[in-house]
């Protein structure tokens, strides 16, 4: 019997890299010669090289937003529930975490079991304690939870199309929450009151006896940074006793070192190659008799040219005397006016400071500091030295001037360094990215789907970020030079706000090319890693209110989660610093949990922390609420009922 022919079936149509292989094996005849002209055959290897490309960018746009949800979706957690997820925190992390709070024991390999039998259903739901505005669950409206509406609860909010540009894919994700929102009013993942979500799961971080104890976690030092005027303009110290007792009372916390600026400005101040350390060996002396480490920081910037600063240190008088006949050793900002916080990068190979560049400058004071203070480093007394790189001592442009009128939360503005060599075009800068205090929907440029994201703009802002990052590893080359086996650091920005729209606007006017559709701080941290450096970053805790992170689409936790998994993956120690605002007892252990998160498996944590605060501690002005707890967690000490309530 002749045998039916079976049904073949149907091919699926080959994608990406897939679809390109077979578009060229179809344009060769069986024979092996081209079936078409050449003609042909280059349009056709032009166009796999297109679909190549875009396969390229939707890939990478999948894996940002893929991050972007996780890390808003674990700051949802820890903001609205007061839940103690670690830095790195995956979806394991937040499992064990809602079992840990439910009662049950999961053991580091997974294994996860009761010691007693659960309890009964009612008792168990009496577990969770009833927040303000939400009605207790029964279990008439657990019934009632059907698994559509659970399943409803738990759908994806964002879909991406290949048809969608980079610059549109951060107002998707908003349309589809705000639809979802509309549709179940009262399914949200977190403020659910019918399903059995999250938020009834997560319990206050001081509910239970463990959550406050640190005990068995790294050990990481805290420095405290002595306040700015410790050394008055003439090198002198301003108030020997006030030191001395300032720094018992750093002794008296178990404290394990101070930082301290040394400034370009006074040290060098009235003629070059002058140097003048005599008010930083006194105080030297005396924080060696408390046997405190000392980091010391190379500030080549300005510093309190502000209405509220009561200490003023400029770049040395020399170096402002050859500025005013040849402005172009400083920043340019849009309307030709010139800032003075620090050298332009633009310099730093130009033989512009009577016979000297800008990197030899640097060069010369660090070569001095470490041939005047040999012998502390021989006693390993200075530990580490922070090489300032920028405004406030921060890897970055002078974008965001106070000085110049800026105000938070403005975007800043793009600065020219007039003598950058063969960029005059690109070094002009687009001229419809606004003004210091624009945003970003108010510009041409920064604006969703703007020319930032332009042929121009992808140029301008690749050529902006490569200077900042020669300038660095300009720089550090010489440092690792002058401070051969001695820790460098370099701090970063934490340009936190516009971190939740497409452009990043504050980030890019700073030097940072970390759109939407960009990671800009990877390619940092590789010229950071030739130098070997420890990279210190902002913890800005819960500080910043949540009416000026919506007025900014500001997202501190999102940047910090960005920043710190980058450095890490790439190897290098990261350091943390408070911000000179005050902290609630909750953002406290929101940077003790930062610093040294308890279920990281790879037990990454910071090599240190800088307690920084605008007064001296003896004046009593603390911004932690209890500075000696804090230090107690840091060192992980017994510490189980020590917060001051």
């Amino acid at each position: 019997m002749e045998s039916q022919p079976q049904p073949q079936p149907q091919p699926r149509r080959p994608r990406g890299f897939a679809a390109t292989a077979a578009a060229a094996a179809a344009s060769v005849s069986p024979t092996g010669t081209p079936s078409g002209s050449a003609g042909a055959s280059t349009a056709s290897s032009g166009k796999g090289k297109r679909e190549r490309e875009k396969e390229k960018e939707r890939t990478k746009l999948r894996e940002r937003h893929r991050r972007a949800i996780t890390s808003r979706m674990l700051a949802g957690l820890r903001q609205y529930g007061n839940f103690p997820l670690p830095a790195r925190a995956d979806m394991n992390d937040v499992l064990a975490a809602l079992a840990r709070e439910a009662g049950w024991t999961v053991e580091p390999d997974g294994t996860t079991y009761r010691h007693s039998p659960p309890p009964q259903h009612q008792q168990h739901l009496g577990a969770f304690p009833v927040r303000s505005g939400e009605s207790p669950l029964t279990a008439t409206s657990l019934q009632n939870c059907s698994v559509k509406a659970t399943l409803d609860c738990q759908q994806p909010v964002v879909r991406i199309d290949d048809s969608l540009s980079p610059a549109s894919l951060d107002s998707v994700v908003i349309a589809e929450r705000d639809t979802r929102s509309e549709k179940y009013p009262s399914t949200s993942p977190i403020n659910s009151v019918e399903c059995l979500e999250a938020d009834q799961l997560i319990q206050d971080v001081h509910s239970t006896e463990h959550d406050n104890d640190f005990t068995g976690t790294q050990y990481v030092p805290v420095y405290v940074k002595l306040s700015t005027g410790v050394i008055n303009n003439f090198c002198q110290l301003a108030d020997p006793d006030g030191v001395r007792q300032e720094l018992s009372h750093m002794n008296s916390l178990n404290v394990d070192g101070v930082i301290v600026d040394c400034w370009w400005g006074i040290v060098e101040c009235w003629n070059p190659q002058k140097y003048v350390w005599s008010g930083y060996r006194e105080l030297f002396n005396y924080i060696r008799e408390f046997k405190m480490k000392i980091q010391v920081v190379m500030a080549f910037h300005e510093y309190g040219r502000t209405d509220s600063a009561d200490v003023l240190i400029s770049l040395p008088n020399w170096i402002l005397e050859i500025g005013k006949e040849n402005q172009d050793i400083f920043f340019t900002d849009r309307e030709g006016r010139r800032t003075t916080e620090f050298l332009s990068w633009g310099i730093d190979k130009e033989r512009v400071l009577n016979g000297r560049t800008g990197v030899e400058v640097y060069f010369d004071f660090m070569r001095s500091f470490r041939t005047e203070f040999d012998d502390l480093f021989a006693e390993g007394l200075i530990s580490a030295v922070e090489i300032g790189l920028g405004p406030s001592g921060e890897l970055r442009y002078p974008s965001f001037s106070e000085r110049m009128g800026w105000r938070y939360p403005g975007i800043g503005e793009f600065q020219r360094a007039a003598k950058l060599r063969g960029h005059s075009f690109w070094a002009r800068g687009p001229d419809n990215a606004g003004h210091y205090n624009s945003r970003p929907h108010e510009t041409g440029f920064f604006c969703e789907r703007g020319d930032y994201d332009s042929y121009y703009g992808r140029f301008f802002l690749h050529w902006y970020a490569q200077a900042l990052m020669d300038h660095a590893d300009n720089v550090l080359s010489l440092a690792n030079l002058a401070f051969e086996e001695t820790k460098i650091i370099v701090k970063i920005p934490a340009v936190y706000w516009w971190y939740k729209t497409s452009s990043h606007a504050a980030e890019l006017t700073a030097g940072y090319y970390n759109p939407t559709n960009q990671d800009g701080y990877s390619p940092v941290f590789e010229v950071l890693k030739k130098h070997s450096v420890t990279v210190k970053f902002v913890c800005y805790g819960l500080q910043i209110c949540s009416y000026e992170n919506d007025e900014a689409f500001a997202d501190p936790e999102g940047l910090s989660w960005q920043v710190l998994n980058s450095v890490w993956d790439r190897g290098l120690k990261v350091a943390g610093e408070n911000t000179l605002s005050c902290y609630d007892k909750e953002g406290c252990l929101r940077i003790i949990e930062t610093a040294k998160p308890r279920n990281d498996p790879d037990r990454r944590h910071f090599s240190f922390f800088v307690y920084q605060q605008p007064s001296p501690l003896v004046q009593g002005v603390i911004c932690l609420p209890d500075l000696d707890y804090f230090i107690k967690c840091m060192h992980a000490g017994d510490i189980t009922g020590d917060l001051v309530p």
